[in-house]
Order: C-alpha cells, then structure tokens, then sequence
C-alpha cells in the first residue's frame, strides 16, 4: 500500500483525491493546508485520516510515503522544498517552479537526498498520449514535420485574479502554454530555435501568446496560449506519410484519429476513467515500488528542458514575474 498525502485543498487537489480512488493500493492518509479548517474539510470529504494546518506538519508525518503538491505554482518550490527535505517523495504539480534556477534546485535537492521527485505532467503519462507516441516512433506517419497545437480560455479575469498577477506566475504561458510546448518536446524534443510573440495586459502578464520551435532537421512547431478567446485546444501531429489529430482536449483526448497515405482514417481511442489524474499517481507508485528517485516517463531532464524553453518565450515575450 501507498500512503498519500496531498499538500493545498483546491480544485486540482480535489480532482487528484478523487481518482486516488481509483489507483489499487493507494490510500490517502493525510493533507494538509495552512488553513486548518480548510484542511479539515478536505480530509473529511475525502477520508483523509488527517488534517494538517501546515505543510512543515504534513511533511513530517511518518506514515506518509509520497506527497502530492497542488498549490499555485508561485509556492511549488516552497512546499517541495519544504517536503523533499523532510525526506518525503513528492509528485509536484506543474510548472514545477516560476523558472529554471528554482527547479533545478529541487532536482539537485531531490537527487542529493535520494528522494523521488516527479512533475505532474499528466498529458504525458495518458494512456492515449502515449499511444501517440509509440504511433510516431513506429513510423506510422514517416518523418515528423509539423506540430501544431493551441490552448486558449476565454476569460476575461478580474485584475484581482491570478492569472494577471505577476507575483504569482500569472498569465497564459505556465497555465496554459506549457501544454504546447510539453507536446512538441514530447514528440520531437528541444528545438534549435525558438521565435515568440505576446501581447502583454496591463499588469505586465501575457494576454495572448505563440511560439513557433525551429528545429535543424526541417521540423516546425507551430503553438499558441492566451486567456481572450476559447480556441480549439486541439493539436495535429503531421508527417511525411500521415497525420494524427488530436481532439479537444488535445492534452486529454478520448481518441486521436491516425491519417495515413493509401488507407482510411483509423480512429483510436481508450476507456475514460476518472478525471486523468489517475495515471500519474499509478506512475509515482509504479517508481516507488522499482526503487527508482525519478520516473523515465517524466524524467528530471525532461522537466528542466521544458522549463527552460519556458524561460526563453518569457523572455522574447518580456514578462517577469516578480
């Protein structure tokens, strides 16, 4: 059996106790929140044996196995850091952190300690996504030449809210961006060159943003985040014998429909279980079992190759976070 802990009590915690449910041998022994009450609440809805009104408190408990983080990723390092050293394994939401400098530090952390320590990245980890992948490898659309995708929310956000406050690592670019930029590394890894354009709201947050990865082997990527228009959020994966679309959501799709030269359209899909956070917590536990202080699905490298193109668009783009 797993002991779980789950650190913050919002809605993507909330999604993540809800499909614990459905990981075998997994048990939700504890969370915790700097809010007492709020930890309580959480814990009793979801049977939490106990409620924490601190992090320091939760980290230290020693019948938790693995914590998971869920907190706005402004605090990410804190609440890792805070957990690694207490020698807890950790799965940390994504972004891992606002920058590389701060998620490197976790992994030198993690990798010091001999704790395990994974990104949520769940796109990567779902059962379709990785079929996906195993298509491209295959072959089964020849050489990769494009990668499309987009990732837009309508809003508006008051200025009161997070995704326009700089402080808090706001803006399209983590929350959303990272989707994109996940899937073209996924499929065809760190770009030789990258090209990037927002436009930036008052508070100094991007508003509306795309990226386009130049890669030496003739590969583009062509992406798009922002939060002033719902788009598409679907993706295509272009070759030189084929095509997959990837439906909306692309990052969680119900199927994915393969074109190849010479043959019909062949839709491939999985059974839908829970919200599909399911996959990673099996992963996180799949790795504690084996022994292993990070996972080959969502490796540290991978984690901090991401991160830095994050670092890169910001900086085209001109936004800090501060």
């Amino acid at each position: 059996m797993t002991r779980w802990g789950i650190l913050a009590t919002g809605h993507i915690a909330s999604r993540f106790a809800e499909d614990l449910r459905l990981v075998p041998d997994a048990e939700l022994v504890a969370v915790g929140s700097r809010a007492a009450d709020s930890a309580q609440r959480f814990a009793e809805t979801y049977g939490a044996k106990r409620a924490y009104g601190s992090w320091v408190e939760l980290a230290a408990d020693p019948e938790i196995d693995v914590i998971y983080v869920a907190t706005p990723h402004a605090a990410h390092h804190e609440a890792a850091m805070t957990c690694l050293t207490a020698g807890r394994a950790v799965l940390l939401e994504k972004p891992f952190t606002l920058d590389l400098a701060t998620s490197t530090e976790l992994v030198d952390t993690a990798r010091a300690a001999g704790v395990f320590l994974m990104e949520a990245m769940w796109m990567r980890l779902n059962p379709i996504i990785r079929r996906v992948v195993e298509l491209v490898e295959q072959g089964a659309i020849g050489t990769l030449r494009n990668v499309r995708a987009d990732f837009g929310v309508p809003g508006p956000f008051p200025p009161e809210h997070r995704m326009r406050n700089p402080a808090l690592g706001g803006g399209a670019l983590l929350d959303l961006g990272i989707y994109p930029i996940s899937l073209a590394h996924l499929l065809l890894g760190v770009p030789q060159h990258v090209r990037s354009w927002a436009h930036l709201g008052p508070e100094g947050t991007d508003e509306n943003t795309g990226i386009l990865f130049g890669y030496d082997s003739g590969a583009v990527a062509t992406l798009s985040c922002g939060m002033v228009g719902a788009s598409e959020l679907s993706a295509s994966i272009t070759g030189s014998t084929g095509r997959i679309d990837l439906p909306e959501p692309f990052f969680r799709p119900g199927s994915v429909i393969l074109h190849r030269d010479g043959f019909a359209p062949e839709t491939i899909s999985a059974e839908e279980a829970g919200n599909g956070y399911q996959y990673e917590a099996i992963e996180v536990q799949r790795c504690l079992a084996a022994g292993l202080t990070e996972s080959p699905l969502v490796p540290h490298t991978t984690t901090l190759e991401v991160m830095t193109l994050l670092d890169t668009v910001r900086e085209q783009i001109g936004v800090r976070y501060v």
